[in-house]
């Protein structure tokens, strides 16, 4: 088929997809359908996300949590090149409803396999829910931007994500509930996001058929054949870029470390240990929420962007000199909040920023590279580094002790970010 009858024929595709149903596309209506089923995306991960976590503590104690994280790192590698050649083969939404279908049936399998609970489960299990919370989410957004305008993604997509961020808030509270309130047990928050994610594809099952998921058409350029590294390496901008982001993911393996540590040595009991996760993830979700809303914005537009990129690493290098001196729950947990809760909003904002001044096609080919190798490589380094001073050497750290490690890092971070500010510079006046 020329090229000629291919854009025919999607174009009497569209034509056919749009007489459906026409009020119930208008932008906002469908951003409504939108915000609710990344709600509920994000509500089933936060169902399983702190089940995970507690049932490996109790198989198998959060020492061995980096050695799980390799795992999944790898695992995750493997299993992205394989998802993206079976999208190439079959449509977006058939794999889309698929994945909803086999991630409830295999959640009910572990839920029958956790009635005899042991380490083979309990790993297995987090290195799947890894890979679930990466392509349920991937997933959403792929069917999400195909059908939307770049004028209109500008316009609807931070309402659309913020569907996600009230879900993790909601998702956490209720699977805290669920346990502290009723008989359930952590492993039977397996079959409530089963549920949820059942729900999810008969949602968008009937956003198909109802015509929500008309795609936009775009031209297809051609991109030219320079890899990701190579982009990186000819370019101190993107090199300076990588090195900020990257730092991030190996300081975040340290903090997680600290922890689940710190959680573990609180609450002994499976079940209280759950509650407490799930509670924590909502209320860090909540604080990410009020950031993305308040702060964020304030920092941003009156700051600048690179004032938004140095929130993340003065707090972070803070928090960690307070655990290194009082290694308490409190102290882990303003260290991991300072992570993820400013990752996913001010640092990501400012980070996206970034990229505004610089050609689609090379942030394309730099993100895929940074995104695909260098985070899961990066973490591997994060885990590997905690098993070398807590392990695998013969004079080792204590757990409060990593800090050390997290403030140098944060403090390279501060400096990469300075050196990016010259570039950042120089750059967006050449823009103007």
């Amino acid at each position: 088929m020329s090229k000629l009858q291919v854009k025919k024929t999607f174009q009497s595709l569209v034509s056919s997809c749009q007489e459906k149903y026409p009020v119930l596309r208008s932008p906002g209506i469908r951003s409504v359908f939108l915000f609710f089923n990344f709600f509920l995306v994000i509500m089933a991960y936060y169902q399983v996300k702190p089940a995970s976590r507690s049932l490996f503590i109790e198989s198998l104690s959060s020492s061995r949590m980096p050695y799980v994280w390799i795992a999944s790192a790898l695992a995750m590698g493997f299993f992205i090149t394989w998802y993206h050649r079976l999208v190439e083969r079959h449509s977006r939404m058939h794999v889309v409803l698929g994945t909803c279908l086999s991630v409830s049936v295999i959640l009910l399998a572990f839920r029958l396999a956790f009635n005899q609970s042991g380490p083979v489960q309990s790993v297995l299990f987090y290195v799947f829910v890894d890979i679930i919370g990466v392509v349920l989410v991937e997933q959403f957004w792929s069917l999400t931007n195909s059908i939307y305008t770049t004028a209109e993604g500008k316009t609807w997509f931070g309402i659309i994500g913020s569907g996600g961020l009230v879900g993790g808030v909601a998702g956490g509270w209720a699977a805290a509930l669920l346990i502290e309130h009723t008989s359930m047990k952590t492993p039977d928050l397996l079959v409530v996001a089963a549920g949820i994610i059942l729900l999810i594809s008969v949602l968008t099952w009937a956003m198909g058929r109802i015509g929500l998921y008309c795609e936009v058409e775009r031209g297809n350029p051609e991109l030219p054949p320079t890899h990701g590294w190579q982009i990186l390496s000819q370019s101190r901008y993107f090199l300076l870029i990588a090195a900020v982001l990257l730092l991030a993911q190996i300081a975040s393996p340290l903090v997680e470390y600290q922890f689940l540590n710190t959680v573990e040595k609180v609450y002994t009991g499976m079940d209280a240990r759950t509650a407490f996760l799930a509670m924590f993830f909502s209320t860090m979700g909540l604080i990410s929420i009020g950031i993305n809303v308040v702060i964020t914005p304030l920092v941003t537009r009156f700051l600048g962007t690179i004032a938004g990129l140095l929130v993340q690493p003065v707090m972070m290098g803070l928090c960690s000199w307070g655990f290194l001196l009082h290694p308490t729950l409190f102290f882990s947990g303003a260290t991991k909040i300072s992570d993820r809760a400013l990752s996913y909003s001010i640092n990501r904002a400012s980070k996206e920023l970034l990229y505004v001044p610089v050609d689609p096609v090379l942030i394309y080919q730099a993100k895929a590279w940074i995104d695909m190798f260098g985070y899961r490589t990066f973490k591997i380094v994060g885990s590997v580094l905690i098993l070398l001073m807590t392990q695998w050497l013969p004079v080792t750290m204590s757990v409060n002790e990593l800090s050390w490690f997290t403030i140098v890092i944060c403090g390279l971070w501060v400096m990469f970010v300075m050196f990016l500010r010259q570039e950042y510079k120089v750059i967006y006046q050449k823009t103007q």
